[in-house]
């Protein structure tokens, strides 16, 4: 589905289970769409309403303006989807990139969030070649441990047009994070795997943060969805279900 959210710009969306049920807005990370979250969607409907987005740029939503490609636009749209949708809070569950993303979105817009969960969180630069380095070796622990990660979900990384993800995805650059912690007053998880470099910057976060815990993913590396859906699921959905 589409949303038209000015003139020749559109934000792509799926929403799937019971609309009477919370709803989880699901964002997702760096060189993904909302593909990404296939293997753990099936899981999450019969408690949730699930609402999913490709950003600006991004998947199947068109590309904008240069000035466009912001946090702040990217939380201004969730907002309008929301409003579109007629809902008034959600639970966040991002991955990521997403978790930037995502994390902007809660600062901007806190009385619509109840609960964030932002997975592989990094509120500092990204060292890419790191993350890849933490995720094999994370992969040869999870195999001399027996568990193979499932195939990634089909189509998780097509995009309509590479010029404009990449210029989505330079808006992590434009936002310091860590002046928005004191406005995410909802109750926050960081889950983040202990092969994933960004667990120092998520430890930095968890500390600025006005409510936030931290879960260290055993054996998990950058991209935590994807390498484990089904622990990330129980970890998600243990943790919306908790009461406020």
């Amino acid at each position: 589905m589409q949303l038209e959210l000015e003139a020749g710009v559109w934000l792509n969306y799926q929403t799937e289970g019971n609309p009477q049920q919370p709803t989880v807005l699901l964002w997702h990370g760096a060189g993904c769409n909302l593909r990404q979250w296939d293997h753990v969607v099936p899981s999450l409907i019969n408690q949730f309403h699930v609402v999913r987005f490709d950003v600006r740029g991004a998947g199947q939503s068109s590309s904008g303006s240069d000035a466009d490609y912001t946090f702040e636009t990217y939380a201004d749209d969730a907002c309008a989807l929301l409003d579109h949708l007629n809902l008034d809070q959600c639970y966040v569950w991002s991955m990521a990139w997403g978790s930037r993303a995502g994390f902007a979105f809660c600062a901007r817009h806190p009385a619509r969030v109840s609960r964030a969960a932002f997975f592989d969180l990094s509120i500092d630069k990204a060292d890419v070649t790191a993350q890849r380095e933490g995720t094999r070796r994370a992969r040869e622990r999870q195999k001399a441990a027996g568990y193979t990660s499932p195939a990634l979900p089909a189509g998780w990384n097509d995009h309509r047009d590479p010029t404009a993800l990449d210029k989505s995805l330079a808006a992590a650059g434009k936002t310091r994070l860590r002046d928005l912690a004191a406005r995410l007053t909802m109750p926050v998880l960081v889950a983040t795997g202990d092969h994933d470099p960004n667990l120092a910057s998520s430890r930095d976060a968890v500390s600025l943060l006005p409510d936030a815990r931290l879960r260290v993913l055993k054996d998990v590396g950058h991209g935590s969805v994807l390498m484990q859906p089904h622990l990330c699921t129980e970890v998600a959905v243990k943790f919306f279900a908790q009461p406020d």
